[in-house]
């Protein structure tokens, strides 16, 4: 690469910070968006050609957000510094909903609750259940991640969730995994986990308020329909 090139590549970045300085992220295509991303991790290099294959696989700024590492690094010329920025915003995103979600009761309704999980369990390939502890006044204290893989009656176990609770102090939980093929209908085994952890909860005073199912950008509440 000659110098005049090197030059060329460092300008472009500036000037893309220099555009992000003055007005934000207006007017910015999603492609430039990731490519600010990308280039978080290695400054001087250019990475739009990376950054408009990543818009091109995933279709979308949020498809791109969501992907895993390992299907970002599908992507010739990206590996694991220059995802770095990708990473980072995606985590923050989490941390941010997670401690936003502190600050005022949760469960107004299903969809506040799907906002909440869906940047944490919307883009995973494999089952993930989580519980989300709450206060009286229905205040995230945490939220755990306690099983992965196949959610089934083996997998699932009602002392784990009692043992967070207590743990965290909370007196009701909204317990939460995703469908990875996007079907969204709760199957026979995940109606028999809801009614088994509801009974062992209420057995020492703690209330199941909600289960709820995430696939791809849609939800699935059993507290909506009545199946809880």
């Amino acid at each position: 690469m000659t110098a005049r090139e090197k030059d060329d590549r460092a300008g472009h970045f500036q000037r893309l910070k220099e555009r992000f300085h003055r007005s934000g992220l207006k007017g910015f295509h999603d492609y430039e968006i990731v490519e600010l991303l990308l280039t978080l991790g290695e400054p001087r290099k250019d990475r739009k050609p990376q950054a408009k294959a990543a818009i091109k696989k995933f279709k979308s700024l949020k498809g791109v957000l969501e992907a895993s590492d390992r299907a970002l690094a599908e992507i010739q010329g990206l590996g694991p510094k220059n995802i770095f920025g990708v990473k980072l915003i995606r985590e923050m995103a989490t941390v941010y909903l997670k401690e936003k979600a502190k600050e005022k009761p949760l469960t107004a309704s299903p969809r506040a609750v799907y906002d909440y999980i869906r940047q944490s369990l919307g883009g995973r390939r494999k089952e993930v259940f989580q519980v989300i502890f709450l206060s009286n006044a229905n205040r995230v204290l945490e939220t755990e991640e306690l099983f992965q893989g196949t959610v089934d009656q083996a997998a699932v176990h009602p002392r784990e969730v009692i043992e967070a609770a207590l743990k965290h102090n909370a007196t009701r939980l909204i317990l939460a995994h995703n469908h990875p093929g996007g079907d969204l209908k709760p199957s026979r085994e995940d109606l028999e986990i809801t009614a088994r952890l509801k009974a062992a909860c209420s057995a020492v005073d703690l209330e199941v308020l909600d289960h709820i199912i995430v696939g791809g950008d849609a939800y699935f509440s059993l507290r909506e329909h009545n199946l809880i």
